[in-house]
């Protein structure tokens, strides 16, 4: 990987896991809410999960590859 990939990896990583914690927060103050909406508060859900995937997905390629 060269190093502006990596950067431009790194970069998308931390915009990502921003993102993930504010789903994280929305989620949390959805879930406490009265009257929640269930449908949404399960599409949130599903989203970070979908960012947690893609977040692994990016950290693996900043692991560079070792000979066996």
């Amino acid at each position: 990987m060269q190093v502006q990939d990596h950067a431009e990896t790194a970069q998308l990583l931390a915009e990502l896991r921003l993102e993930h914690r504010d789903l994280d927060a929305a989620i949390n103050q959805l879930a406490s809410a009265i009257g929640r909406d269930e449908l949404q508060l399960t599409r949130l859900k599903k989203r970070k999960l979908l960012l947690k995937d893609h977040i692994a997905r990016l950290e693996s390629k900043l692991i560079p590859d070792l000979d066996a």
